[in-house]
């Protein structure tokens, strides 16, 4: 295991401002971070004020300058048919400030991974992705990778969950769907794990590291629904056959790869200890949250 190391300088740029980021803020925040974070969206401006971020719009703001105040760099904006968005535009700034970075994380998905039938992948399984997407991931992972002396960690993220993104919601309100396909098994993982895991790295930073960010307990997406059901004491959503079920095209592309994750590197090589070893776990804590209001 590598040494602690406990940066001086806090100041994190966040490019992509969103959801698991904004989980990270609310751990370094209280510590004393300086934190900036870009968003598209001028509605979300006075949010992520609120939560101690100076917040830049995109496409208003000059990047430039929080950029070159930087320790830390985190990238979560997703790629497209042309490649990494940041990159595309900041490519050459990002380049002369990667020797003075102390850490940048890049948020990538298990997709990268591609199909695997149900069985196991880990952090040195061959990338083979079959959607569209995952292939603009790989993409990007290289692009990132590319840059001298850039002190890159990247992280491939399952299945996000947490407040405001569980099951509840759909069972509640009778739109829930449990499709069956045979065999089919998905890895996923709470936010706030997320989040401890990116703190972790960046008090022990390796660059080059590439990690799988999951839970321990991978599971056929029908039995999250099912469990979800029983906590609320509703019925169990009728089951829908993968081949005969209407979904759109987006919903049908997750259907596309099966795979199990291992997620052994982050706990023996950053310590840390899943808050939610398994969705049960997580979908209890959600649920205990809204009775008591106590998660964020």
């Amino acid at each position: 295991m590598s040494n602690t190391t406990i940066p001086t300088d806090k100041t994190l740029f966040s490019y992509g401002h969103g959801y698991s980021a904004r989980a990270l803020a609310r751990r370094l925040a209280p510590q004393g971070w300086t934190i900036f974070g870009t968003t598209r969206s001028a509605d979300k401006l006075g949010a992520l004020e609120g939560e101690g971020i100076t917040p830049l719009l995109i496409g208003r703001d000059d990047l430039g300058p929080a950029l070159a105040r930087a320790s830390h760099l985190m990238i979560s904006a997703g790629p497209d048919a042309e490649g990494d968005p940041f990159l595309r535009s900041h490519r050459a700034e990002i380049a002369a400030r990667a020797p003075h970075l102390a850490w940048a994380g890049y948020l990538s998905t298990t997709g990268v991974y591609g199909d695997h039938a149900g069985g196991w992948v880990d952090e040195n399984t061959p990338l083979c992705p079959s959607t569209r997407r995952g292939k603009w991931r790989v993409a990007a992972e290289r692009d990132w990778q590319s840059i001298p002396d850039l002190p890159l960690h990247i992280f491939r993220l399952a299945g996000i969950y947490g407040p405001t993104r569980g099951p509840f919601a759909k069972v509640r309100g009778g739109t829930a769907r449990r499709i069956i396909k045979q065999g089919q098994v998905f890895s996923r993982i709470h936010v706030e794990d997320i989040a401890q895991v990116l703190e972790a790295s960046i008090n022990r930073p390796r660059a080059g590291a590439v990690y799988n960010l999951c839970d321990n307990d991978p599971a056929p997406p029908q039995d999250v629904i099912g469990y979800a059901a029983e906590l609320l004491g509703l019925p169990l959503p009728p089951a829908e056959d993968f081949d005969r079920a209407e979904m759109t095209p987006m919903a049908r592309s997750f259907y596309a790869e099966s795979k199990r994750v291992r997620n052994n590197l982050i706990q023996e090589e950053l310590g840390v200890e899943l808050l939610y070893p398994t969705y049960r776990d997580g979908l209890r804590a959600l649920l205990d949250a809204e009775d008591g209001g106590t998660m964020p």
